[in-house]
This record gives C-alpha cells, sequence and structure tokens, in this order.
C-alpha cells in the first residue's frame, strides 16, 4: 500500500494564502483573566503552564476566581497541560473510537507550541462548555469535522501556550521575546541560556494571555503534513488500552435490559422468579426506555448472571398501540410513492424527456443498515441524589449530558460525564434521544427506588446492537433520464421516498428546508451540470433512524455514479471520459482527485488479468473527495473485488497515515454494503436480524489491496472521517457491468436477480 505524502513544493504552493490568512484571523479571548487568576487555577492543579480557550459562541474562557461571580467558571487546563517534567497533555475534545483525533489534535497543538513529540500525550475531555465544537455550538463527534473544526483553534491554543513560555523566558533572561527561540520543548537566550519548557511552565502561568498571536505558515511545519504513528497505538496493539465496555468501578453491577420485539411496545406483565433464582441477580425492575416504551431490566453481579437472569424472563408485550413494519410491504409503498409526485427539491423542466430519443429507467432499493460497531453500547452511570456521574464512548457529550440531567431530574452542573474511548460507532453513539444513555438512568432510578446504591454498568449484547434501532434509513429512488443519440443528457427526472433522520433533532432547524432533509439529497447531481429535476417523499415510519457514515451519500453516490457509468455506456465514451466532460469547471479537486486515481491504478494502460475489469466512481461528501478506480471479478457467481486505488483531495493532510488509514477503513466498510444479508429486514415490527451470522460483516478474505493517494495541497484541511465510503460501491458495481452486462440496481448485490 502507497501513500503520495505532502511535498514541500504543494505546501509552498497553497501555504502561503492559508498562513497569512491564519495569522491575521482574530483571536477571541476572555474578559477579566487575571495573572492572579492563572497562578491560583495553576497551583490548585499541580503546576505547570495550563491554557484554555474560548470558543466564541459557546462560552467563556476559564474565569478566575477573582474573575466576576456572574461569569461562568471553568478549569484554565482546559486544553493543554504543560507539566514540570515537560511533557504535554493535550485535551481532545472529541470522542476517539478508531479515526485518530487523539493523535491528529494533539499535533496541531504541538506544531504550534514547538513541542517535543514523544513527550505529547492525548487524553480524551469529559463534558464541557469550553469544549463545544464552535461550528456547532455542542461538544460532538460527527460530521467528519474533528479537524476541519479545530484547525485554527487547537494551532491557537499552541501558539498562545509558546508565546507564554517564551515570555516568561525573556523575563526571567531580562532579554526582548524575540531574543528568545523555542524549538522541541526547549527555549534558548542570546547568551547561551537554555531551559526546557517544563522549568519555565509555572512562571509562563504568570504571563498574559495573548490577545493574538501568529501562527505558522504551513512551510515552516515540521509536524503536521508528516507520517506520524498513532499516540494510542501501542496501547491497542498490546490490549492495554481500556475502551468503555472494560470500564467498571469497584462496587459496580451489570445491567441487562429486556427490550420489546417492536420499537415503541411496552411490558403488559412479566414473571421474575426464574431470573431471580439464579445466581448473582440481584433485581429484576420494570423501566422506562426509549420511544416511550417499557422493558425489564436485570441487575446482577456481573455481565453473565445478567445476561442469563434476563434470558429467563417470561414476559408479555403489549404492541397494540404501535406501527408494525414489514420490509416487503414497506417496499412497495416506497416503491408506489416514487411514481408519484413528490416535494421539489430542486425544480427543473425535463419535458424534453417525452420526445428523448434514448432513455434510462431505473428503480434503486437500499435497506435498513445497522451502524454494528466491534464494541456494543454501554456505558456507567452512578446516580446520587444531588449528583450524577457517568462514564461513556459518548459523541453527543452536551446532548447527553443534559439528556442525563433531564432524566434524572437534576441541573446540567451537577452530572459529570467521562469520555470513554469507544469501539467504533459510525454515528451510532450520536442519538439526539440519548437512547442508551437515558434508559441507563432510568434504570438507575428504578434501582434506587428499590432501596439500591452504587454505580452500574449498562451493557448490551451484540444481538441487543443489530436489533436495537437507529439504522440508516431504507430508500427508494426512481430515475428517468432523457439523452439525445449521442448520448448527451437532456432531462433526468429523480424521486427519492425515504425517511428523514434529521426530523426532530437539533439540526432541524437548519438541514430540513421546505420539508426536504438535506441529507436525504445530499450528493445529488454534483459535480456534473445536468438537467435535473429532484423530488422527495419523506415517509414515516415506526423504525428508529440515525446517521450511517457518510449519511445520504450512502445511498445518493451509488445512484449518481452508475447512472452516470450507464450514461457513459449509451454514449459510447470512456467513464472517466464521460464524467470529465460533465464536471463543472469549478470542480477542480474532483478533476485532480479522478486524475491521481487514474494515473496510479494505470486505468486504460494496464492488461488486467483475463476474468477482471476496471470500475470507476468519485464523490464528493465532508468537503473531501475521493475517487476510486477499482479492479474486479466474479468469482463463482460471487463478486470479488481485487484491488482499489484512490484518489483523495482534502487539501492539507495533518496526518496522511491517518487519513490512509480512514480510506482503508471507509472502503472495507462501503465493501459490507455491497454483501449478499447485509441488510435489517422486518416482519410484523419485528428486526429478523441479531448477530453477525445472519448480518454479514467483510471479514479478511474479502479485503481487497487499496492504495491511498492524496493530491498535494496546503488549503485548510476538511473532513476526512466518511469520504471514504461513498464512491466505493458504485465503482464495483460498475466493474460488474463491465464483466456481466448486468446493472446492479440495489444494496447488497444480488446477481442472479439483477
Amino acid at each position: 500500500m502507497r501513500i503520495e505524502w505532502l511535498n514541500q513544493e504543494a505546501l509552498q504552493h497553497g501555504g502561503v494564502t492559508l498562513g497569512a490568512a491564519l495569522a491575521s484571523a482574530p483571536v477571541a479571548v476572555a474578559d477579566g483573566v487575571s495573572r492572579r487568576g492563572f497562578m491560583k487555577a495553576g497551583a490548585a492543579a499541580g503546576g505547570g503552564l495550563m491554557l484554555g480557550f474560548f470558543l466564541p459562541g459557546a462560552g467563556k474562557l476559564a474565569q478566575a476566581a477573582d474573575a466576576a461571580p456572574a461569569k461562568p467558571v471553568y478549569a484554565p487546563n482546559a486544553f493543554l497541560h504543560i507539566a514540570p517534567d515537560n511533557s504535554v497533555t493535550v485535551q481532545v475534545n472529541r470522542l476517539e473510537f478508531g479515526q485518530g483525533v487523539q493523535t491528529s489534535l494533539p499535533m496541531l497543538i504541538a506544531e504550534e507550541l514547538d513541542a517535543d513529540w514523544s513527550l505529547v500525550h492525548g487524553a480524551l475531555a469529559p463534558a464541557g462548555e469550553q469544549y463545544k465544537d464552535a461550528a456547532y455550538g455542542m461538544q460532538m463527534t460527527g460530521g467528519s469535522g474533528s479537524i476541519a473544526h479545530s484547525f485554527t483553534q487547537y494551532r491557537e491554543i499552541g501558539a498562545k501556550a509558546r508565546a507564554m513560555l517564551v515570555g516568561a523566558a525573556a523575563a526571567q533572561w531580562k532579554v526582548s521575546p524575540d531574543q528568545v527561540r523555542a524549538a522541541k520543548g526547549v527555549l534558548y537566550g542570546p547568551g547561551g541560556q537554555k531551559a526546557t519548557y517544563g522549568e519555565f511552565a509555572d512562571a509562563a502561568m504568570r504571563q498574559p494571555v495573548p490577545a493574538t498571536v501568529k501562527l505558522k505558515d504551513p512551510r515552516e511545519f515540521v509536524i503536521i503534513g508528516k507520517p506520524v504513528k498513532r499516540l494510542d497505538a501501542a496501547a491497542k496493539s498490546t490490549g492495554k488500552q481500556q475502551f468503555g465496555i472494560d470500564f467498571k468501578p469497584p462496587g459496580a453491577k451489570v445491567a441487562m435490559v429486556a427490550r420489546p420485539p417492536v420499537f415503541g411496545a411496552k411490558v403488559a406483565t412479566f414473571d421474575a422468579s426464574k431470573a431471580k433464582a439464579i445466581k448473582g441477580v440481584l433485581e429484576v425492575l420494570e423501566v422506562k426506555i426509549d420511544r416511550g416504551g417499557s422493558g425489564v431490566a436485570v441487575i446482577a453481579d456481573g455481565y453473565w448472571p445478567a445476561k442469563q437472569g434476563r434470558d429467563a424472563l417470561a414476559i408479555e408485550w403489549d404492541t397494540s398501540a404501535v406501527e408494525k413494519v414489514s420490509s416487503d410491504k414497506q417496499l412497495a409503498a416506497f416503491k408506489a410513492l416514487a411514481k408519484t409526485p413528490g416535494t421539489v427539491a430542486r425544480p427543473f423542466d425535463v419535458a424534453a424527456l417525452a420526445k428523448a430519443p434514448k432513455k434510462i429507467e431505473a428503480v434503486y432499493e437500499f435497506p435498513y443498515l445497522a451502524h454494528a460497531p466491534m464494541e456494543p453500547l454501554n456505558c456507567v452511570v452512578d446516580l446520587q441524589a444531588d449528583k450524577c456521574t457517568m462514564w461513556v464512548g459518548s459523541q453527543f457529550q452536551t446532548g447527553d449530558q443534559a439528556a442525563i440531567a433531564a432524566t434524572s431530574g437534576l441541573k446540567p452542573e451537577q452530572v459529570t460525564l467521562h469520555t470513554m474511548m469507544a469501539g467504533g460507532g459510525f454515528g451510532r453513539r450520536a442519538v439526539p434521544s440519548s437512547d442508551y444513555v437515558v434508559e441507563a438512568v432510568n434504570v438507575a432510578k428504578a434501582y434506587r427506588a428499590a432501596g439500591k446504591s452504587g454505580p452500574l454498568k449498562l451493557m448490551w449484547s451484540r444481538e441487543d446492537d443489530i436489533k436495537g434501532g437507529y439504522y440508516r434509513p431504507s430508500h427508494v429512488h426512481r430515475a428517468q433520464i432523457g439523452l439525445d443519440a449521442k448520448g448527451k443528457i437532456l432531462a433526468w427526472d429523480h424521486t427519492i421516498v425515504g425517511q428523514s433522520i434529521m426530523a426532530g433533532t437539533p439540526f432541524e432547524a437548519f438541514m430540513v428546508k421546505n420539508g426536504v432533509d438535506g441529507t436525504m439529497v445530499e450528493g445529488m447531481g454534483e459535480p456534473y451540470t445536468l438537467p435535473m429535476k429532484l423530488s422527495v417523499h419523506t415517509a414515516k415510519a415506526n423504525v428508529p433512524v440515525l446517521w450511517w457514515r457518510s449519511v445520504g451519500s450512502t445511498h445518493t453516490a451509488f445512484v449518481m455514479e452508475t447512472l452516470i457509468d450507464e450514461a457513459a455506456h449509451v454514449a459510447k465514451m470512456d467513464p472517466v471520459a464521460y464524467r470529465k466532460q460533465l464536471i463543472d469547471a469549478r470542480h477542480t479537486r474532483h478533476i485532480a482527485a479522478l486524475d491521481l486515481a487514474v494515473a496510479k491504478s494505470g486505468y486504460g494502460k494496464k492488461k488486467l488479468p483475463k476474468g477482471q475489469a476496471w470500475g470507476v466512481a468519485m464523490h464528493e461528501s465532508f468537503n473531501s473527495v475521493v475517487a476510486y478506480v477499482v479492479t474486479a471479478s466474479v468469482v463463482e457467481g460471487a463478486p470479488k473485488l481485487h484491488q482499489v486505488w484512490a484518489g483523495v483531495h482534502c487539501n492539507l493532510a495533518v496526518n496522511p497515515l491517518t487519513i490512509e488509514a480512514q480510506v482503508q477503513g471507509a472502503a472495507l466498510m462501503a465493501l459490507g454494503m455491497t454483501i449478499p444479508g447485509a441488510a435489517i429486514t422486518l416482519k410484523d415490527g419485528v428486526v429478523q436480524q441479531q448477530n453477525f451470522g445472519d448480518y454479514p460483516v467483510p471479514r479478511m478474505p474479502d479485503m481487497p489491496v487499496i492504495e491511498v493517494h492524496l493530491v498535494p495541497s496546503g488549503d485548510a484541511p476538511t473532513g476526512m472521517g466518511e469520504p471514504g465510503v461513498p464512491p466505493l460501491a458504485p465503482a464495483f458495481a460498475n466493474a460488474l457491468f463491465a464483466l456481466t452486462g448486468k446493472r446492479l440496481r440495489k444494496l447488497p448485490f444480488d446477481l442472479a436477480a439483477a
């Protein structure tokens, strides 16, 4: 596997503008933060330089003990702590669940701080006002925004800390700050003076926080843009890393909940006698759960007695008041809706369809998908009369903290949420309803009502996870495309049917416009110049849905890139050449990514082994472009993906190794969308799948060789957590068409039915 490292020439080409813009950008600072206040906070925390940061619109910087009492008080060591031993700890305001932010975000601070990278550590920040994402106004991990939204913020923190260290050294050495040089955690004076950051950490606390700082020009970077190994790699590869599921405080009991077979149903009656007879079972309690339903919690000394106790319960469920969805009926209804006029998301006169000499008519089907992270949902809750503490791998710290407070009857400031390392999530740990977090608090409330106290560890099994809801929605697309005799597209009438994932969430106000959920149509048409009319039917169903890695692009990219490929075939043109003639001139990044993937793969020049064919697709999501060129074959009737070349344009690559891993993981996850059986189906409201035996995920033999190549750039970075997902499945499908002549209209793949 190879990767194109960001080169110096590219930094020089794109870096001057970026460097100047960042250096002149306004930097927000707090009012009333005195030297005395920082000294007090520093002493209380054990010494060293500790620097907080003000997020515009999200709260104030750490206020000192002598600040105005009306202002909120935050710890000044919010983001950065330089200890006397010269170690640097960076608080990461996101969830680390495999994407690499516990390395990439510290890189940003370390770069501007001129720290010794070997002494830098990352720590996951708890829920707190100071950790809110400035773009979203809440602390969260999602939208592939961790690096993109924190790029300037974290660099400014490092630059300010460096200025305070330099100021402290200059004051002691009685020289001007511009005579002090900082490099790799060491300060140098004009007269041969030398001291580590750690030696000046306490003195630096007495320095004022600079109102403005000059950030490095990208041409000066020594850490950013270089391949840096993950700070958590050793712990994870040796089994020493503690994930949320590993955490269990002394005296904690384990809780498991029996949930209704149909979403939103309630307990009618239950018999707990057999459950209580199992050794280790302590309590069996009826509790409120998500979507207005109820369940039965079994609390025991450990996971196994809790599971055995739950399995022994005899429960009768009341499903009379809830809709019971069946996938076959839903699909038929969606297909019927797709033939009728919907809400117009993008108007265009498609009258040319009627007289077009050539036509493409296609209906696409996409099932519900589970997130299925390797670590099932879990959390530890310690509910007391006047406070609540939770340890959880949360993507939505702000929302979860508020939900804990509302459920427990406490104030948000009485809730402490510790962010735990998580083993994947792909959106499932960012639930607006905070379903499993609220469930844990409800169990704790029932436990206290039964006269018991102490921490509880709520655990979901793999079966709970697969059957537990919040799926990627099912969708149907209907496309009618008219082309002239040479294959030029004259009119494109497109309809999408599916559930909204934004309705009822904090993002509805700016993501749902005129009745159209923007995520349902994202990626439609772009980057091509197309005469497209786009309509939407927003369906409702008693199936909880949620964003899934790359959100709406999971289905829109497949439709767009297979239809564009089909149009190229009608036009009798090479699929790459056809795409390039349709791409709007503004989209130079798409051309660059596509050209890079083509060049590295040898597409059109290299002879493939017999039985293999090329496939191409590209897509932009979260402001990054990924183009794939793949080779595939059909082995004993089953599709086989052999090799993938990725051309990636994400602007400045903060850590190329992280991006390589993100793209490889995303490609594998996208490959999972194509595997037969990779679908969540329902019958009479009951989810039919329950584990990896009937909801398969890709395994090692499925993994193709993946090369990741980055388009060099010095522009501010864009998101990379999700963009590797969308174009993989259509590139694979296009290769299979070249082999079989069959157009695949649904996921997962079914060559026999195509």
